[in-house]
């Protein structure tokens, strides 16, 4: 996806918005949007207004956000402005927060100093409960970092930046999670869980997998295996359903509180949406997501029949990242990103990932044999089993192996001493990481993300002619 072109106007031209926010300051700046702090006219309340210059980005994010509204770990949407034309660009109007985890981690290690155990662990469970939150609803985030895990004056955690997020079914239906079950076992998480309202209007999709909820018992590897056969056998061809909005002499601008769901463009239009050199029209999705040290290994080996696991897989990078305040994988490339997860885990095999062979460039990229792989425990040096177990458990290549959200949720980890520190004890940076989370940039000023052909980097490459094309076999 390219970079949209710059608009000939400003946010601060745009009548419908000024008469209702002051804009204060530009406080971010991305490829894909702007954003600016503001005061609410009406009750002088702080806000975030995201200005998003990228029609499907918009479009996702606006989508998530109505479906995760009053969870209280992703971030709140109050309101957005929405040309259904695309002549201007959607301005969502968010709850304003400081900071985030990346500012968290970078000021523990600019002072020299661990995070400690129970800040650790009070951090995860809030990560944990925004993630399951999405996943529930069968929503993908398909960018978890630090920087996009933003973190309130007085330590409350969400989620943001959906602008990647796929919504994979019908949400509201997928609720294989008892909600009682979770109130219980996440370990005095300091806020009332509420379920997104879904809405009325049930896709096929939806009721099938409501059949399959409504099962006494079901295994997490049953309930994929379901929804799997469910997903194949959708043919539902969504092609008139792209974004198409406009109709005949509507107005040209959509200004929607999240509140008043009446005549919302948005209201059940939960679509397999195409995008220009990525997902495709019939649901299809591209491998092409996510920040690159983030990124799962079937997305860097070119999957586009992905699911949920993707985000765990970052989950596994974000919590080796709180232990030792580093990067797990910090590749400067998509095939450094490779050689750095095998130099750690081992060769990517049948043995270890069965039907790994599947993935489109698994016989078109590989790798000389990595005889001894240091294995996780060298990255999480002075971290204790149960930790270095946790990050085990999401952080491995066969992505039905692993954990769920509520699975870690309800581990012994976070119901031993220490317990997770109560949310007003954490430590608060005053400041953002400094990147804006659109920005393309990673820390330190590392290009991580997106892909890249850089070959010269690595040294001598042996390429071969294959039946299908050619094979890249790197040292």
């Amino acid at each position: 996806m390219e970079p949209h072109p710059t608009k000939s106007w400003s946010i601060h031209t745009r009548p419908e918005i000024v008469a209702k926010y002051e804009i204060l300051e530009r406080v971010g700046a991305g490829a894909y949007s702007d954003v600016y702090r503001a005061r609410r006219r009406s009750d002088e309340v702080v806000v975030a207004l995201k200005e998003v210059h990228d029609y499907q980005s918009a479009f996702r994010e606006i989508e998530a956000l109505q479906v995760l509204r009053n969870s209280p770990n992703v971030v709140v949407m109050h309101e957005y402005f929405w040309s259904e034309d695309g002549d201007e660009d959607a301005v969502l109007v968010l709850e304003y927060m400081r900071t985030d985890l990346a500012a968290v981690i970078r000021e523990a290690k600019k002072e020299g100093r661990p995070i400690g155990v129970g800040e650790v662990k009070r951090w995860m469970v809030q990560i944990l409960c925004g993630v399951d939150v999405c996943h529930r609803n069968m929503i993908v985030h398909r960018d978890l970092k630090p920087s996009n895990l933003l973190v309130s004056d007085d330590g409350v955690l969400k989620l943001a930046d959906f602008g990647q997020a796929r919504i994979l079914l019908e949400p509201g239906y997928i609720g294989y999670y008892d909600p009682q079950q979770y109130e219980q076992n996440t370990v005095n998480q300091e806020s009332t869980f509420q379920h997104a309202e879904v809405s009325p209007e049930a896709h096929n999709l939806g009721q099938e997998m409501n059949e399959i909820q409504e099962q006494d018992t079901i295994s997490k590897e049953e309930y994929f295996r379901q929804l799997d056969e469910v997903k194949a056998k959708s043919s539902i061809d969504e092609t008139d359903k792209e974004m198409n909005f406009h109709d005949g002499d509507v107005s040209c601008l959509a200004t929607c509180s999240t509140s008043d769901m009446e005549d919302d463009p948005f209201k059940s239009s939960y679509s397999y949406e195409a995008e220009e050199g990525g997902d495709d029209r019939q649901g299809a999705l591209t491998s092409c997501v996510g920040t690159r040290w983030f990124r799962a290994p079937e997305l860097l080996y070119g999957s586009t029949n992905y699911g949920l696991e993707i985000d765990l897989w970052s989950l596994g990078c974000i919590f080796a990242e709180l232990f030792t305040l580093e990067p797990l994988f910090p590749g400067t490339a998509d095939i450094d990103q490779l050689s750095r997860i095998f130099s750690v885990l081992g060769n990517l095999t049948e043995e270890v990932w069965p039907g790994c062979a599947k993935l489109p460039d698994y016989r078109t990229i590989s790798f000389s044999k990595v005889e001894n792989p240091v294995g996780l425990e060298a990255c999480l040096p002075n971290r204790s089993p149960d930790e270095i177990s946790l990050v085990k458990k999401l952080a491995c290549y066969d992505p039905a192996s692993r954990a769920t959200a509520m699975e870690l949720l309800q581990d012994n980890y976070f119901s031993e001493e220490p317990l997770p520190a109560p949310i007003s004890e954490l430590r608060v940076p005053l400041m953002r990481s400094g990147q804006d989370e659109d920005s393309p940039r990673g820390w330190y000023d590392h290009d991580e993300m997106g892909s890249d052909s850089d070959f010269e980097d690595f040294g001598p490459v042996n390429v071969t002619s294959t039946s299908t094309g050619f094979s890249i076999q790197f040292p």
